[in-house]
């Protein structure tokens, strides 16, 4: 049995098969997930668990190189904007409207519901190399 780490076997799994430039999306437990796109539903009960705690995992376990955020974060939920920032200082930040961040996440390989209830609390990031 794993005893540290993400143990969700569903994700830890999905986790280890990324490529360099696969992208993956943690979004709020409203956030559509397109037709095709596998999704890890975490959602427990509003609020849990938070952007955040899943967020803080992923980044333990996964070089992200990239990633994407809607314009909308930036007025609505600043706070959040500062920690993916603060997460992934080396990351390259691409930003578009919400409805087109939407649209873009048709081309993820996998999308993780939270239970996150803050407006505007989705990013698609982007796989990167250890070397």
């Amino acid at each position: 049995m794993k005893k540290r780490g993400i143990l969700n076997a569903q994700l830890s799994y999905l986790l280890a098969a990324l490529g360099h430039k696969d992208l993956f999306m943690i979004g709020d437990a409203g956030m559509p997930i397109p037709e095709g796109v596998e999704v890890v539903d975490l959602v427990l009960t509003a609020g849990v668990p938070t952007f955040k705690q899943v967020l803080d995992a992923v980044l333990d376990e996964v070089q992200v190189e990239g990633y994407y955020l809607a314009h909308e974060i930036k007025e609505f939920n600043p706070e959040l904007e500062e920690y993916i920032k603060v997460g992934l200082p080396e990351a390259e930040v691409e930003y578009m409207p919400h409805e087109d961040l939407k649209k873009f996440s048709g081309k993820c390989r996998f999308a993780i519901r939270t239970g996150e209830f803050s407006p505007y609390p989705n990013v698609i990031l982007r796989a990167g190399v250890v070397f």
